[in-house]
């Protein structure tokens, strides 16, 4: 009698259960980007709903990397059926050169996007990392087991460096192809509170004929990135646009539309505190302070303002008592509140990110990589009126 451990021995079984594991996963994931919904512990605030809402997550905008993840797993399962010692030869060399080529590319795959979490994103995905983790452990696995005698010793090397050539690929394509600077916009379907851009900070004139709200966190990455963009927006239109900066804290602390605790966005209610009292108590150094909570403080990456340094550079700019006289007045309280009223009422299919863009009943999620993306976001998906 022939023993079934034979043809399926522990290993095998390992590596069919990863590979189930990492195909359920990008699935998931798959679905989460074409269902446009929000996935367990990947609400507003999360660091996985960075990851997902990010450029990196797709492919020129159009077609999700976790799409193509599925359909490498599904390739590698189908393969890893005809591995065994029951298959014939040629089939078997054909299914383990299929496995060592998708495997390679798992692998490659799996440190592109991890670098790409760690230092470009700011903030991981368990969904995604737990799937890279899982196609780096078949990689090992499959490249560990790959018979030599049936593929050959040359191959058992090349393939596995096809796949990372496939993945460097793939890389050089997310770099190069700039996908296009809306991830999501949408139309309230309820009436959204009045902004009244005089009782509060803005960039620009409060009496320009166009006022856009800008919701936006000083922990937010990418409301750092677009940031530096709006004066330069506000020239082009010569006098005609301006943004009321309306805060949004992605932390539950104040926000009751975020549904957990994030490290990455602690702190966050008492910062944009700490900014309206600088508004408060001299108008004028606000924007200085903007600069400062958006600017770099040392090396290439940006890191968000401590809160006791954020107070230290309030204070040296208004003036201790200054500072905390308006620490104490009520309206930044009331105005934090109603800011983030704003932003619970345009949230759709669990998706609250900011920054986010409000004109008349429209909003949009921008992801603008230089000035001119901001304009053709503002023109047309939020139309406003011409530059």
């Amino acid at each position: 009698m022939i023993r079934p451990e034979r043809f399926w021995p522990w290993w095998r079984r390992i590596l069919t259960g990863l590979i189930l594991l990492a195909l359920a996963l990008s699935v998931y994931l798959s679905w989460l980007h074409l269902a446009d919904g929000s996935g367990i512990g990947c609400g507003g605030g999360s660091g996985c709903e960075q990851v997902l809402n990010s450029r990196w997550s797709t492919i020129a905008g159009m077609v999700p990397v976790s799409g193509l993840a599925a359909g490498a797993y599904l390739a590698m399962l189908v393969a890893s059926l005809a591995i065994g010692p029951a298959s014939a030869t040629p089939v078997r060399r054909l299914a383990w050169g299929a496995m060592l080529v998708l495997a390679g590319a798992a692998a490659g795959s799996a440190v592109w996007f991890t670098i790409l979490q760690k230092w470009v994103i700011g903030a991981f995905c368990p969904y995604c990392m737990t799937a890279h983790l899982t196609g780096l452990l078949l990689a090992a696995l499959v490249i560990r087991r790959a018979p030599r005698l049936v593929i050959g010793p040359r191959a058992a090397i090349g393939l596995p460096l096809a796949g990372l050539v496939l993945a460097g690929g793939l890389a050089a394509c997310q770099i190069v192809v700039v996908p296009p600077p809306v991830y999501l916009a949408g139309q309230s379907q309820e009436g959204l509170p009045a902004v009244d851009a005089h009782v509060g900070p803005t960039v620009g004139s409060p009496d320009a004929p166009h006022v856009v709200t800008l919701l936006f966190d000083y922990t937010c990455p990418h409301c750092q990135r677009m940031h530096f963009l709006l004066n330069e927006v506000v020239r082009r239109y010569g006098g005609a646009l301006a943004f009321a900066l309306r805060p949004a804290p992605l932390d539950r602390q104040c926000n009751p539309y975020i549904t957990r605790d994030v490290k990455e966005f602690k702190d966050s209610c008492e910062l944009v505190k700490v900014g309206l009292a600088v508004w408060v108590a001299n108008r004028g150094a606000f924007g200085v302070f903007e600069n400062w909570m958006f600017s770099f403080e040392s090396g290439d990456f940006w890191r968000p303002r401590k809160l006791d340094a954020a107070k230290a550079k309030a204070i040296e700019l208004v003036g201790q008592g200054e500072f905390e006289a308006a620490w104490a007045d009520p309206w930044i309280g009331r105005y934090l509140e109603s800011s983030i009223e704003v932003y619970g009422r345009t949230i759709q299919s669990g998706h609250g990110g900011v920054p986010k863009l409000v004109f008349g009943p429209r909003w949009v999620i921008p992801q603008p990589y230089s000035v001119d993306d901001l304009m053709w976001i503002l023109r047309d998906s939020l139309a406003v009126p011409g530059s």
